[in-house]
């Protein structure tokens, strides 16, 4: 069946991405995987196409769209190119939106024209050695000195955390235990005491910066206070809707595009003197795979339809994105099975769309935390 999500700005802005897609990225891709960053000209280049800053309005120098479309687009975009390495999902859908609701007009008019050029790029950091989907085990706390916060503490697995210019640290500033008494504060490059550790060694996303950070007397200026003073709690729970909804957009596309490549490939590739296709057994697991796929991209387009009309809640979105994370985990799995010895080599997207998209189930709050979020609104 055609999808009716989209309308012809959607499908324009479509075509704009795979230009700047076979442009900007894909040439240069393989060498950002190498070299275990993506570069910042790349970044630059996002900004004068347009693709940063999409709902950021126009007086900031965004794109003021008001529809998660748009982004919806992006995504699917990225991940059918194979770059999941290029975090613009991450800066435009997860930090964006922490920039735009809860910036003063002076923190926006400072932070908001950079974000959209692509000279300032933004990590958000809130897991901790000791402290990952449960934000109540967060340590790295900042005390009150006046006219500024002093931030001691350390964060891990912070994508972008090596090219960063600002990062929005989960911390706690007040003497409540669990999850009361974080806020947020805006550390920004160059900041005597913050230091950046190892880019880490994944399994997937090579050429997405991923790293440790460390605070060590860091003097956050009281004006790089975003949002409420312990406040974070809720400004991550309203925040986390829409992060959740962008990663099962991801997981539900990638899914699909390796239905479509294996499909292609079982077609052409013969075993016993004949097509894989003609056998029962290869036949089941495609019809299997795409029934799935059909299925679950029929909710999260209701769930993209949801949230542009502000009916998205954490429920649903913590529904989505764990179906859908762990459908793309099993096709992945199921596609390089059918890809034999080939979906082993790296230079078959089968390979790397099952190492890219290992963490999905992950980061964005567990599969485990997700079913816990469901659950418990249910039995409550």
């Amino acid at each position: 069946m055609k999808r009716t999500l989209f309308g012809p700005d959607h499908d324009a802005f479509r075509e704009s991405v795979r230009a700047f897609l076979a442009r900007e990225v894909l040439p240069h891709y393989a060498q950002w995987e190498a070299d275990g960053i993506v570069s910042r000209e790349a970044w630059r280049a996002a900004g004068r196409q347009g693709l940063l800053g999409l709902a950021v309005p126009e007086e900031y120098g965004g794109q003021g769209a008001d529809d998660f479309r748009f982004s919806a687009v992006l995504t699917e975009e990225f991940t059918r190119a194979g770059a999941a390495g290029f975090a613009v999902g991450l800066h435009n859908d997860v930090i964006g939106p922490y920039l735009t609701s809860l910036a003063t007009e002076e923190q926006k008019r400072r932070w908001l024209p950079g974000f959209c050029s692509g000279e300032l790029i933004t990590a958000i950091a809130m897991t901790e050695p000791g402290a990952g989907s449960d934000l109540q085990g967060i340590r790295t706390a900042a005390e009150d000195r006046g006219d500024h916060w002093l931030l001691n503490g350390a964060k891990t697995f912070i994508s972008n955390g090596i090219l960063a210019d600002l990062v929005i640290v989960v911390a706690r500033t007040g003497p409540e235990g669990g999850a009361k008494g974080l806020s947020l504060l805006v550390v920004e490059r160059g900041m005597e005491g913050f230091e950046r550790g190892r880019n880490l060694d994944k399994i997937g996303q090579k050429s997405q910066d991923t790293a440790e950070l460390f605070f060590r007397d860091v003097r956050v200026p009281k004006e790089n206070l975003l949002g409420e003073e312990g406040g974070a709690f809720g400004h991550l729970m309203a925040n986390l809707p829409q992060e959740r909804l962008a990663i099962a957009m991801s997981a539900i596309t990638a899914a699909e595009y390796l239905v479509e490549i294996t499909t292609g490939y079982v077609k052409e590739r013969e075993a016993f003197g004949r097509p894989l296709a003609k056998f029962q057994h290869i036949r089941f697991e495609i019809a299997e795979m795409a029934t799935e796929c059909a299925v679950t991209r029929t909710f999260v387009d209701r769930c993209i339809t949801g949230h542009d009309a502000g009916e998205l809640d954490a429920v649903h979105a913590s529904m989505a994105k764990w179906w859908a994370t762990e459908l793309q985990k099993r096709v992945a799995d199921r596609c390089l099975q059918l890809h034999g010895g080939y979906g082993y080599m790296t230079e078959y997207p089968v390979a790397r769309a099952f190492t890219d998209g290992r963490i999905q189930t992950i980061y964005g709050g567990t599969t485990e935390i997700m079913k816990e979020i469901v659950g418990r609104s249910l039995l409550a």
